[in-house]
């Protein structure tokens, strides 16, 4: 049977679109199906609207160290309803302006794909066939089976409500609900973190997530760990969350109960088993080159991926992955060695290459380089409350093989040690480097 399109591309976020790029470049037959609004979860309800609001943590943040320059200021107030709105329009153009690029690429329905074979794709009662057809349909929040669950709020719900919450509980405390809770604590919210875990961002390097939740803490958000959430229900005209710590039972009222879990590859309702995709129930499952292992014309990018980090820059470089490879065959592969990755808390906490931990289960001999920079003259002269630093330097080689950063303008001075690592720097040249005084760059060459 023919193919109605070359590529048929279920989503219409970064991915996706990386995905079009390469193909209507080559002349193919392209066509989107978007349910939703074109660009996808960053730019419009995630990342990207999201940074809006740290930015105006970074200011409340300045303010309180305003002492230590020696200028008075009053105890500053925020206009909530204001900045909810300033950030909804500094993101308002993306769906047309994304949508007019994806109609110069191909066709756009619009609608809801699910699939009737490996080759067709039904979008509410519209059928469309492809010769290759890649899921890039993002991701959403991790679903709690836990009573109650349907009192609970996203990230997406914070940055589109206008009325500010004076309590907020978080269940989990992962790298969203870290960084809204700077948020709106520095605002004047009191936060609260629930995490299931013995401690905060498992993933990350332990101790540089003891640095910044040394910070959350001193700035007044409360967090436990080891917790086993009982229950949410309404109470007083708020919320009440219901949970056990060691075994003793709390209840705790809220005016919002925020889902803090992070988030899953959104490809539950595509109708895999009717295309004969193989899955394990939460992902695709794809070899090294991003195609379906049981459906080798089926493609998956971005955050359907699931088991790769959630990042936007991330899913531009698997779409273009996976476009290169639909046009060219199998023959590239995903390399996340030097990916950084930011948790935009005030202040960041910036990652990039292996942890301690890691390095040890690999076996590899690393020098570990660790510094305290508060006490240093660039940390000083900022008042900074963390200024932490750890990096991992191979014993035999001298590469970089990770870096931690905690406060210290670390999300950008991470990118130094991305391309270090990408590009095989070793630690004495990227020393020897000359770097701009005083700067918090010219500091790099003190923590190799």
């Amino acid at each position: 049977m023919a193919h109605d399109y070359d590529i048929l591309i279920i989503g219409g976020g970064n991915a996706g679109f990386a995905v079009s790029k390469t193909a209507h470049e080559a002349g193919k037959r392209v066509a989107f199906v978007e349910e939703r609004d074109f660009g996808g979860t960053c730019p419009n309800r995630g990342c990207t609207p999201k940074k809006v609001l740290v930015a105006a943590a970074h200011a409340l943040d300045e303010i309180e160290r305003a002492s230590v320059h020696g200028i008075e200021v009053a105890t500053p107030r925020v206009q909530w309803s204001r900045l909810i709105e300033r950030a909804r329009n500094m993101v308002a153009f993306v769906p047309d302006a994304m949508e007019s690029v994806a109609r110069k690429r191909g066709d756009v329905f619009r609608g809801h794909a699910t699939f009737i074979d490996a080759h067709t794709v039904n979008v509410d009662g519209r059928v469309l066939r492809a010769a290759h057809i890649v899921i890039a349909t993002g991701s959403r929040p991790r679903p709690l089976a836990i009573p109650g669950a349907e009192y609970l709020t996203t990230s997406e719900d914070v940055l589109g409500d206008p009325v500010f919450p004076d309590e907020v509980i978080f269940i989990g405390g992962g790298v969203i609900a870290l960084e809204f809770a700077h948020v709106l604590q520095r605002v004047g919210s009191r936060v609260r973190i629930l995490e299931a875990m013995p401690r905060l961002l498992p993933r990350q390097d332990a101790e540089a997530v003891g640095e910044l939740q040394a910070e959350t803490g001193r700035i007044g958000v409360a967090i436990e760990t080891d917790v086993k959430v009982v229950r949410i229900e309404p109470s007083e005209g708020r919320l009440r969350v219901h949970y056990e710590v060691g075994g003793k039972a709390y209840s705790r009222l809220a005016d919002r109960v925020v889902n803090g879990t992070g988030r899953i590859a959104n490809v539950g309702d595509l109708d895999l088993e009717a295309a004969g995709i193989e899955h394990d129930g939460v992902r695709v499952l794809v070899d090294e080159y991003l195609r379906s292992t049981s459906q080798p014309h089926i493609w998956v990018a971005g955050d359907a991926l699931a088991h790769t980090a959630q990042l936007s820059p991330l899913a531009t470089y698997e779409g273009a992955i996976v476009g290169h490879n639909i046009l060219h065959g199998p023959v590239k592969q995903p390399d996340y060695t030097a990916t950084p990755s930011v948790v935009h808390t005030v202040p960041a906490l910036a990652s990039v290459g292996l942890t301690q931990e890691q390095a040890s289960s690999r076996g590899l001999a690393v020098r570990v380089v660790r510094n305290d920079m508060t006490s240093w003259f660039s940390g000083k002269s900022y008042g900074e409350t963390t200024a932490f630093a750890k990096v991992l330097i191979d014993e035999h080689t001298d590469h970089i093989r990770g870096a931690h950063l905690v406060g210290h303008r670390g999300e950008e001075l991470i990118h130094l040690f991305a391309l270090a690592i990408a590009r095989e720097i070793t630690a004495t040249e990227l020393a020897n480097t000359h770097f701009a005084f005083p700067t918090f760059s010219s500091d790099v060459r003190n923590l190799l």
